[in-house]
């Protein structure tokens, strides 16, 4: 990944082989890297994704 651009904290947007991307979670022992295709998924998704975790999640 390259051209990192985030504060510490948040996303970073970089590239992998000449494409966007995103990561969530870096710096953390398992970021999540995903680009548009998958970004407009997971949004097209994203109630069905709520659901699951409200289901399935681990309550805190």
């Amino acid at each position: 990944m390259e051209d990192r651009e985030a504060t510490p904290a948040g996303p970073v947007i970089g590239e992998y082989k000449g494409n966007p991307v995103i990561t969530l979670n870096p710096g953390e022992r398992f970021p999540f890297t995903f680009g548009v295709s998958k970004a407009r998924l997971i949004l097209q998704h994203l109630e069905d994704i709520r659901a699951f975790v409200d289901k399935y999640g681990e309550k805190k």
